[in-house]
C-alpha cells in the first residue's frame, strides 16, 4: 500500500479549525467514580494473583469492559475472568500453568459450565479486546523456543493473539498472516471495530506497524507507520529541528481508517554559543489516515495538559501531552493524562468541533498499579490495585458525550 507525503508548506495551512486555547481554567469539573466491586488477592478462582507488585518488571494484568461485562486478564496467574458489574464470576478461562487450575483439581470443584481450560501454554500480557459475539482477543507471549529473531537481529517476534470464542471451544491463535501465522513483534494494543474486525498495533524500529484482520481472522492489510514518513511541520525557527514521536495509533470504529497521534518536539539553541541546548515539547497533532487511499487527512490539534508550579515567586507552566486512550462508536476521541490528584481526560469530537474536559479525583497514595479501558459507548473503566486488593470502578463519561 502506498502512502502519500504531505509537504511542510501545505501542512502549515491544513492544520484544522479545531484549536482550543492552551490556557487552562483554574478549575476543571470533576466526574465521580462509581465503585462496582473489589477483587482480593490469591489463587482462588475469583481472586487476582499480582504479587509481582513488590517486584521489578511489568504488571501483566489488564481490564476490558463491554456491555456491562468485565474481562480481567491476570497474566501472573495465566487466567482470564469474565465478571458482571457486581463482581460475580461468570466464566473462568485458565491454562495448564495457572495455579488456579491446581487449586480446582486438588479440591475437585471443577464446574464445566464456568471453568474453561485453554490448552495453549502462552503467557498473557494483559491486553484484551472483545467483539460483539463475546469472542475474546488476548495478547500472548509464546514460549521462548518458538520465538523468532529478524534477519537484522533488531526485532523479536514473540507474541500472538489468542482467539477465545464465547463457549470456550475451538480456541486458536492469530499470527501475522492470520490463524496459526508467524508471531508478531511486541503488540502495543489490540482493538475491535463494529464489524468485529480486529486490529493489532505493534512496535517497530522506526515507528509502529498495524495489522488489520477481517472478522474471520484473515489479514486485510499490514500498514507500516514510520516516523520518517508521517507528515511533518517546521520548527520554531529556521535553526531548530523537529523530532516526531508516534505515541499511538487507534483504528476508527466504523470506517477503514486509522488515527495517528503524533507528539512534536523542537530543539532549541543556546543564544551565546549557538549550540543545541535541549528539546522542548511543541504540540500534538492527530492525523486521520485513509487506508483505501493511503492519504493523511487534515490534522486536529490536541491541547496539552498544563501544570503550574511556583518556585521563588516565579510561576512555571509545564505542558504535558495526553495519551490516546481510544475512540467510541460515535467518533469521540478520548485522551488521558495522569496528574497529582488523579487523571485529566479530554474528549474531542473533531467532526462537530466539540471538546469536553473532565477530571477524575483519585487518591494515588495507596494505588500501586492501575489500568484503564474505554468501551465503544464511551464509558471509562479502571482497575486500581493497592496492597490490600484491587477495586474495579467506572466513570460514566458516556452520559457526557450523549448530551
Amino acid at each position: 500500500m502506498r502512502f502519500s507525503k504531505i509537504s511542510v508548506s501545505v501542512l502549515l495551512f491544513l492544520i484544522p479549525v479545531l484549536f482550543v486555547s492552551c490556557l487552562r481554567k483554574n478549575t476543571v469539573e470533576s466526574i465521580s467514580e462509581d465503585e462496582l466491586f473489589t477483587v482480593s488477592y490469591g489463587n482462588f478462582e475469583e481472586q487476582l494473583n499480582i504479587f509481582s507488585l513488590n517486584e521489578i518488571g511489568n504488571i501483566q494484568t489488564g481490564l476490558f469492559m463491554q456491555d456491562g461485562f468485565f474481562y480481567l486478564v491476570n497474566g501472573e496467574n495465566y487466567k482470564i475472568m469474565e465478571m458482571n458489574s457486581y463482581g460475580d464470576l461468570l466464566t473462568l478461562y485458565y491454562n495448564e500453568d495457572s495455579q488456579t487450575k491446581q487449586f480446582i483439581e486438588s479440591n475437585e470443584i471443577k464446574n464445566l459450565s464456568i471453568h474453561k481450560e485453554i490448552a495453549y501454554p502462552f503467557g498473557y500480557t494483559g491486553q484484551i479486546a472483545v467483539d460483539s459475539q463475546k469472542c475474546m482477543y488476548v495478547v500472548c507471549t509464546i514460549p521462548r523456543d518458538r520465538q523468532e529473531l529478524s534477519s537484522d537481529r533488531n526485532t523479536l517476534y514473540s507474541q500472538v493473539i489468542l482467539r477465545v470464542p464465547r463457549d470456550g471451544n475451538q480456541i486458536d491463535y492469530i499470527g501475522q498472516q492470520g490463524p496459526g501465522g508467524t508471531p508478531f513483534p511486541f503488540i502495543r494494543n489490540v482493538y475491535v471495530n463494529e464489524k468485529d474486525e480486529f486490529v493489532a498495533v505493534c512496535s517497530a524500529n522506526d515507528g509502529l506497524m498495524v495489522y488489520w484482520f477481517d472478522n474471520n481472522g484473515f489479514l486485510k492489510s499490514m500498514v507500516p507507520v514510520s516516523s520518517a514518513e508521517v507528515p511533518r511541520i517546521s520548527g520554531i525557527d529556521e535553526d531548530s529541528q523537529v523530532y516526531v514521536t508516534i505515541e499511538n495509533i487507534v483504528p476508527d470504529f466504523s470506517e477503514y481508517k486509522l488515527y495517528v497521534k503524533i507528539d512534536n518536539y523542537s530543539s532549541y539553541s543556546d543564544k551565546a554559543s549557538k549550540a543545541q541546548a535541549g528539546i522542548s515539547y511543541m504540540n500534538t497533532l492527530l492525523y486521520p489516515l485513509d487506508l483505501n487511499t493511503g492519504v493523511y487527512g487534515n490534522p486536529v490539534s490536541i491541547p496539552p495538559y498544563e501544570e503550574s508550579v511556583t518556585v521563588d515567586y516565579s510561576r512555571l507552566v509545564y505542558k504535558i501531552p495526553y495519551d490516546f486512550l481510544g475512540i467510541t462508536r460515535n467518533g469521540w476521541k478520548f485522551f488521558v493524562v495522569s496528574t497529582v490528584s488523579g487523571f485529566d481526560v479530554e474528549m474531542i469530537h473533531s467532526e462537530s468541533q466539540k471538546v469536553l474536559h473532565r477530571h477524575f479525583d483519585v487518591n494515588k497514595s495507596n494505588v500501586l498499579y492501575h489500568n484503564m479501558s474505554l468501551s465503544s459507548d464511551g464509558i471509562i473503566s479502571a482497575l486500581y490495585a493497592d496492597e490490600e486488593g484491587a477495586r474495579v470502578v467506572w466513570y460514566r463519561t458516556d452520559k457526557l458525550i450523549q448530551n
